[in-house]
């Protein structure tokens, strides 16, 4: 099945880390694309800082030796179920003319990519890969909000951030988590993040999560909303009975993609 061009970066970003050295003949062969792609992937992944080009090939940057569960890593993790959980998602955008907040996450740039051409939108997102998804969307009013983009989710944080979502209303919020369960709600492993994420569940009148069932009993550091903050949950097919009759009891509608 053939990629898209920014979840086949994400994946050589990955293999390069995982493989420590890897030569530009060797990706072509992997990714079943030209050496030209090639040559072009890699010139793209260098300027964000996902790698380091060298003579005939690239090595990894030093900064993914820390990486959080990567955008190459995500991005290729259950990448059927977020294709489904991405169009089953568009069956909650508001009306005409109505206004989304789009999270970082390799879920919500799959929405952002599948919007619909004749619904006028306007769109808010710090995320850098969804920004640029729809930079060129005619029907979509793109704001990006400020902040300190942070390598590992390509996305704005801090307080510039938080303070721009603290002055916005919002119809419907699409947010991504690292783990969702009954007991600690919606969580993720940096506090950052956790501030930005709470910031965008108090901008919005309608609050949906997009998680493939991987997410459902993760339990990350840091919880940034309670279920009942949520309106909606979409998830996959993955997901036990036993864990959707809890969140609907705590009042979480559950979309099965």
């Amino acid at each position: 099945m053939s990629m898209y061009a920014e979840e086949r970066q994400q994946a050589m970003a990955q293999l390069v880390t995982d493989r420590g050295r890897l030569s530009v003949n060797e990706i072509a062969e992997q990714f079943d694309v030209t050496t030209e792609t090639v040559r072009r992937d890699l010139s793209a992944l260098e300027r964000i800082g996902l790698l380091r080009r060298v003579h005939g090939g690239a090595v990894p940057a030093a900064a993914l030796a820390v990486i959080e569960a990567g955008l190459g890593e995500r991005d290729q993790a259950n990448t059927g179920e977020k294709d489904r959980i991405a169009r089953a998602a568009l069956d909650l955008l508001p009306p005409a003319d109505g206004i989304v907040l789009l999270d970082a996450g390799s879920t919500t740039s799959r929405l952002a990519s599948l919007l619909p051409r004749d619904l006028r939108l306007t769109v808010v997102t710090h995320a850098v890969p969804v920004a640029a998804r729809l930079a060129g969307s005619p029907q979509v009013a793109l704001h990006l909000l400020p902040g300190r983009v942070r390598r590992t989710t390509q996305a704005a944080v801090g307080v510039e951030t938080v303070a721009a979502l603290d002055r916005l209303r919002t119809d419907v919020a699409f947010l991504g988590t690292n783990g969702i369960t009954t007991g600690h709600g919606l969580s993720t492993p940096d506090r950052e993040e956790a501030a930005t994420k709470r910031a965008m569940v108090a901008s919005a009148r309608r609050v949906v999560c997009l998680a493939d069932s991987s997410k459902i009993g993760v339990e990350a550091p840091l919880r940034f909303a309670e279920l009942s903050e949520i309106d909606v949950l979409v998830t996959d097919d993955g997901i036990t009975p036993e864990d959707r009759r809890a969140l609907v009891r705590a009042g979480v509608e559950v979309v099965v993609a």
